[in-house]
């Protein structure tokens, strides 16, 4: 409370009062020193020279502001999901903080008008949105200190554009889990893309066919292959473990696959006794046995 009217008092006397406003509806907070959040918003191709010569732009902020931002991220899925390990916390942290994501965040908090950047940057398709985003971490580091970075990403950030539990139901990868049951079981897999085109709208369909031997299984369509595989593994692990018919058919498919299996494996140790005559005969039982 005694902080909120502090800032009011020192904003009277602000030269700045509609930019520091401004920052306070994105940020959540007044910034003390403002020079740390015009430099994050200064494209490379917009630089200023200092008095002693040297080019001021936002790459070093950005820089600062990378590894912030993944420590924060870090930090806030480690106490989300504490029975997960490493390998998991990685491939969650990489949806949070990969580039398109960050450049998404920059327009969504309205970051992208306030870029200074030579050029038209609606035109442009790179990253220079993502880029100022983690120089504005940067810059909060820096004029604030770790504890409001942090309360910033958490609250103004993950909490209001990311759903963690549908990040980590999409993050399944049903494919894998898939091929790992058929290599389990010893029945081939297989996807079979069977349809693709594109809509009205220009948007790419595909659709995927599962096979089990030579079983049809699943089905699955998405605006990629991926995805289409995806969703046909997801459907078609939920045939086998719901579907009692579908059950039937896969008892009689591991059946044969498992006394082929077994004949093959009769046909390769009998290959390998005929081969090795010497090797068979080199320590004979004993007489009395």
């Amino acid at each position: 409370m005694f902080s909120r009217l502090r800032d009011r008092i020192k904003l009277l006397f602000r030269k700045e009062k509609e930019l520091y406003l401004l920052y306070r509806k994105i940020l959540g907070f007044y910034p003390d020193d403002l020079h740390f959040y015009q430099v994050a918003l200064l494209h490379k191709s917009s630089s200023v020279r200092s008095k002693e010569g040297q080019l001021i732009n936002n790459e070093r902020l950005e820089f600062l502001g990378d590894s912030v931002l993944q420590s924060i991220v870090s930090a806030i899925l480690y106490r989300q999901f504490r029975q997960k390990g490493e390998g998991f916390l990685t491939k969650i942290r990489s949806r949070i903080v990969q580039r398109d994501t960050l450049n998404r965040i920059a327009i969504e908090i309205g970051l992208d008008h306030l870029i200074k950047f030579s050029g038209n940057l609606k035109t442009q398709n790179t990253s220079i949105p993502g880029n100022a985003f983690e120089a504005l971490v940067g810059a909060i580091y820096l004029d604030k200190g770790y504890d409001v970075c942090y309360q910033f990403i958490n609250e103004k950030i993950i909490s209001r554009y990311f759903d963690l539990k549908e990040i980590v139901k999409e993050e399944k990868d049903f494919k894998s889990q898939l091929m790992e049951w058929g290599q389990q079981k010893k029945i081939p897999i297989r996807f079979e893309l069977i349809y693709s085109c594109i809509d009205s709208e220009n948007n790419a369909l595909f659709e995927t066919q599962v096979f089990l031997a030579e079983l049809k299984a699943g089905k699955g369509e998405g605006t990629s292959k991926k995805k289409s595989h995806q969703k046909a593994a997801f459907k078609t692990l939920d045939l086998i473990h719901n579907n009692a018919s579908f059950k039937s058919k896969l008892e009689t498919l591991h059946a044969e696959n498992s006394a082929k299996g077994l004949s093959e494996d009769l046909l390769e140790a009998s290959r390998s006794f005929t081969h090795s005559p010497t090797e068979a005969n080199s320590h004979p039982l004993p007489l009395d046995q």
